[in-house]
């Protein structure tokens, strides 16, 4: 099934830190350009890790380092107060960085995003260096498709090359990314594979399938 890739919507003009970058010009770099994280590379560009906002906070958290270690807290709280006395995107960084590659889909990205409950992806290359960032706002942005565009998709990639339906058998409308199916099918089973397909296209939002079917096939038989 067709899905946009990684490489389609994400950032590609990517403002990045190296290991030496000082504290205080990652608050700036990330004041300036308004993104929330930076991703580090060393001398040969290859990505070591990211720097966030979170990150950064941990000097405030824990005054600097000089707050009492948090023995007895968990693994992450006793991390941030290592990063507490960072003066470097080395000592302040995530490693590893969490990372996709170009052609994964759109869709890829945002299970990852959501099971990491992470903001951004470096984007790698075929090569292995970083190639971009995406984000949740790239993510989400795909339900901002024009509903001509998503309906063009349905028909070309969903009844056309999906299903291989003779023309004409389905038809599709969609209004504000909503995609109502009408028309008729031999099995109830086809019906539910084009709703299936249907809804996993870029921008869809929802499925009204109202499609008819001459035989259930769903319905098991009495031996």
């Amino acid at each position: 099934m067709w899905e946009p890739t990684v490489e389609s919507v994400m950032t590609k003009k990517v403002v990045t830190a190296r290991l030496d970058t000082p504290f205080k010009e990652l608050v700036e770099l990330m004041a300036e350009h308004r993104v929330s994280g930076l991703p580090v590379v060393d001398r040969n560009g290859k990505l070591v890790g990211v720097v966030s906002e979170a990150d950064t906070l941990a000097k405030q958290e824990f005054q600097g380092g000089t707050s009492a270690r948090p023995w007895f807290a968990g693994r992450l709280r006793r991390a941030r107060w290592h990063k507490s006395s960072g003066l470097t995107a080395a000592g302040l960084m995530t490693v590893p960085a969490i990372t996709i590659g170009t052609a994964e889909t759109v869709s890829a990205a945002a299970r990852l995003l959501a099971q990491k409950k992470i903001r951004r992806l470096c984007v790698l290359g075929e090569d292995g260096r970083l190639a971009g960032i995406v984000s949740r706002r790239d993510v989400i942005t795909t339900f901002l498709r024009a509903d001509d565009a998503i309906r063009a998709d349905i028909e070309e990639h969903v009844f056309k090359k999906g299903m291989w339906l003779f023309p004409g058998s389905l038809e599709v409308v969609v209004a504000d990314g909503v995609a109502t199916l009408t028309g008729s099918v031999e099995r109830r089973t086809t019906a539910q594979v084009a709703g299936q397909l249907t809804q996993a296209v870029s921008g869809v939002i929802g499925v009204h399938n109202k499609v008819r079917y001459e035989l259930d096939d769903t319905v098991t038989s009495p031996l």
